[in-house]
């Protein structure tokens, strides 16, 4: 396998491997991501995939190798915590970020591929009960409409935008079906043949879905379905869109975890066979359409597993990782070199 596995994580900054995993080597000296800052979030340009975005507590930064060295955006953002990033499939000019903990919660947009940025309206409180600090864990584009914007925030709500995030709507409601406001995870997925477009959005709890841009939800609790845990933490489509994935576990960080996938776009789930017991909650994924197969996710006590199969099933890599946060491959191959401090 050609290509560049980034692992972002919470003490180490981002480890990379450009020989399949067999080896890892820190950011060096001298980058705008320290090399054991705080790194929550990582995307992929998918016009470009030489181009990685890293959401640092340093703020937004990029790197234009495929990761072997990244420089800081001069943006609003700068000295935030950047907890999430979205490109739009269908316009890499039009990206979204999300800040938190310990910084203010805030929408950020750009439309000029992340060169400038601006930020958006939503007025998010300083303090929640729940996590002190409010997060924004998700930001997801429609893939087939990017005017359909939508964020979550953990503990803030949900959140949908029908304009490219001019304007905002907060969608869940104290005394409606979703009125958790501890948003977790947000997924679009496109229609396909007769099954009309469906919004996901995981609480710390419950799946709901609705099939009409959230005028109408259905809510399953997790406790129910998956194998009595509750703790819902993330969704991940598979590269080719042909399934979606699912991470569990019974706490955070928890003892307990697994992994769960669905042909049917969310209505039913099957367990996903892991060939070792993770150590702690599955807390990220991270897949390329440039490979449908290929797919990584990785705990919060910082073991990596693949799947060479769309998800179906996973090997633990051999290295372990501080907690692990965000994870990216691109079939970009980066021009890493090794250094004494680097290694890792």
């Amino acid at each position: 396998m050609k290509g560049t596995i980034l692992v972002g994580t919470a003490g180490q900054g981002i480890l990379r491997s450009v020989d399949n995993g067999a080896s890892w080597h820190r950011l060096g000296l001298r980058e705008a991501i320290e090399f054991d800052g705080v790194v929550r979030s990582l995307a992929v340009d998918p016009s470009d995939p030489s181009r990685v975005f890293a959401g640092a507590d340093a703020g937004m930064c990029i790197s234009t190798d495929g990761g072997a060295h990244f420089s800081r955006v001069d943006s609003p953002m700068n000295g935030m915590t950047v907890w999430a990033i979205a490109i739009d499939p269908t316009d890499a000019r039009q990206m979204y970020a999300g800040t938190g903990a310990p910084s203010r919660a805030a929408m950020f947009r750009s439309q000029d591929g992340g060169a400038t940025w601006t930020r958006l309206s939503p007025d998010i409180p300083e303090f929640c009960r729940g996590v002190n600090r409010p997060r924004i864990l998700s930001v997801c584009v429609d893939p087939q409409n990017g005017r359909n914007v939508w964020f979550g925030v953990e503990e803030g709500g949900a959140w949908h935008s029908a304009d490219h995030g001019d304007t905002w709507t907060r969608i869940d409601q104290e005394d409606g079906v979703l009125g958790n406001p501890d948003i977790h995870a947000i997924s679009v997925l496109p229609s396909a043949g007769d099954a009309p477009r469906r919004v996901l959005v995981l609480t710390v709890n419950t799946v709901y879905t609705t099939d009409d841009d959230g005028e109408q939800w259905t809510g399953v609790p997790s406790r129910t379905r998956f194998d009595g845990m509750y703790y819902t933490r993330t969704v991940q489509p598979t590269p080719d869109g042909a399934a979606l994935m699912i991470a569990i576990g019974d706490g955070t960080p928890g003892t307990r975890s697994k992994l769960y996938r669905s042909t049917d776009r969310g209505d039913s789930w099957t367990e996903a066979l892991l060939h070792t017991a993770p150590n702690s909650t599955f807390w990220a994924f991270g897949a390329h359409a440039a490979d449908a197969s290929l797919m990584f996710a990785g705990t919060k006590y910082g073991d990596l597993f693949r799947s060479m199969d769309g998800g179906a099933s996973w090997f633990k890599e051999w290295r372990s990782f501080s907690e692990i946060t965000a994870i990216a491959w691109t079939p970009f191959e980066a021009p890493v070199h090794a250094h004494p401090q680097s290694i890792a």
